[in-house]
């Protein structure tokens, strides 16, 4: 069965009521011919059939009855199965409905978790790149201080060897300060 086959569970009510109204429009019928005919009975048994015309006639008139009468048993019986493959169906589709709701509740859930989890997912992925950003970023200052170590020696060397004329700073244990006195 596909989506396209199931009706509407309203559709599927309204059918159901319509189904259970005619049950018992049916029902009032059976028990009105019940009636009729147990009334003929007690009347044919109380009183002696004055002509056989007359007990022909109602006999005539039985048979028709009990026919008309196994007709609607015959009907009422096959409305009370449609009935209950409506039920059946109905359930089915509840159960479906419900089915459904629970999972489209279930995916709500998930789909309300996604950033979180993406999140999370993220900073454990960047946890390590991080790290290595650090590792890059320490030993480049490391190596930043090697340079400006190797290029101040250099410049050092430099100057000796090729006796530029650059000035001379005196060294820190050279340095002498103008006194003030006692002041």
């Amino acid at each position: 069965m596909t989506q396209a086959d199931i009706p509407p569970v309203q559709s599927l009510q309204v059918e159901v009521v319509r189904l259970q109204e005619e049950l018992q429009m049916r029902d009032q019928l059976v028990q009105q011919l019940s009636q009729e005919l147990f009334r003929l009975v007690k009347g044919n048994a109380a009183a002696v059939p004055a002509s056989d015309i007359s007990s022909e006639r109602h006999l005539e008139e039985m048979r028709a009855l009990r026919e008309q009468l196994h007709n609607v048993e015959q009907q009422v019986t096959f409305y009370q199965e449609q009935i209950s493959e409506r039920d059946g169906e109905i359930y089915q589709l509840r159960q479906s409905v419900q089915e459904l709701t629970d999972r489209a509740r279930m995916l709500e859930q998930v789909v309300q978790e996604l950033p979180k989890i993406y999140k999370q997912k993220f900073a454990e992925r960047m946890a390590p790149v991080r790290e290595k950003v650090a590792s890059v970023q320490r030993e480049n200052r490391q190596l930043h201080a090697e340079l400006q170590s190797v290029s101040y020696r250099l410049a050092v060397r430099t100057r000796r060897t090729s006796h530029l004329d650059l000035p001379s700073f005196p060294r820190e244990g050279d340095v002498s300060l103008p006194s003030f006195g006692n002041a």
